[in-house]
C-alpha cells in the first residue's frame, strides 16, 4: 500500500506517527546546533505559614537539591523545567499579577508553578539563568 493511501485510510493518528520521526529529527538537530547551558534556582514564592513541606523564601538549586523538594511540587515543575532546559519558554506572562514573568532567552527567564496539593497554597518560582 502506498503511503498516501495508507494515511488517508487510517486517519490522523497514523499521520501523527508517520510524521513523528521527521519532526523529532528536526528538533534534535536544532537543539544540538543551538544548545545553551543554564543554571536553575527554585524559590518558594508563596506558602501557607503552616505548610508541612516548604516555607516562603526556601531556595533550591536544580538539580543539586532535587531530593529536598516535595515530590508533588517537583512533579508539577518537571515539564516546565524540561522546556526551560531545552531553551524554550512558555508564552503566557501573567501581566498585572504578582506572578508576572521575565522572558529573556539570553539572560534570565522565570516561570511560576503551583503545587497540586489543594491545602498547601504553594507557588514556586523557577529562575533560569543563561550560563556563558
Amino acid at each position: 500500500m502506498e503511503r498516501r493511501s495508507f494515511l488517508r485510510k487510517s486517519g490522523c493518528a497514523a499521520a501523527t506517527f508517520a510524521a513523528a520521526p521527521v519532526v523529532m529529527n528536526n528538533i534534535v538537530e536544532a537543539q544540538s546546533q543551538t544548545r545553551r547551558r543554564y543554571k536553575f534556582e527554585i524559590e518558594i514564592y508563596e506558602a501557607r505559614d503552616d505548610s508541612w513541606c516548604h516555607k516562603k523564601g526556601d531556595k533550591f538549586v536544580y538539580p543539586d537539591d532535587i531530593g529536598k523538594i516535595c515530590p508533588w511540587l517537583l512533579s508539577s515543575m518537571w515539564d516546565f523545567i524540561r522546556i526551560l532546559q531545552m531553551g524554550g519558554t512558555l508564552s503566557w506572562t501573567y501581566e498585572g499579577t504578582p506572578y508576572e514573568k521575565v522572558i529573556d532567552p539570553d539572560g534570565i527567564t522565570t516561570e511560576f508553578v503551583r503545587c497540586p496539593d489543594p491545602t498547601a497554597n504553594l507557588v514556586a518560582k523557577i529562575t533560569r539563568t543563561a550560563v556563558s
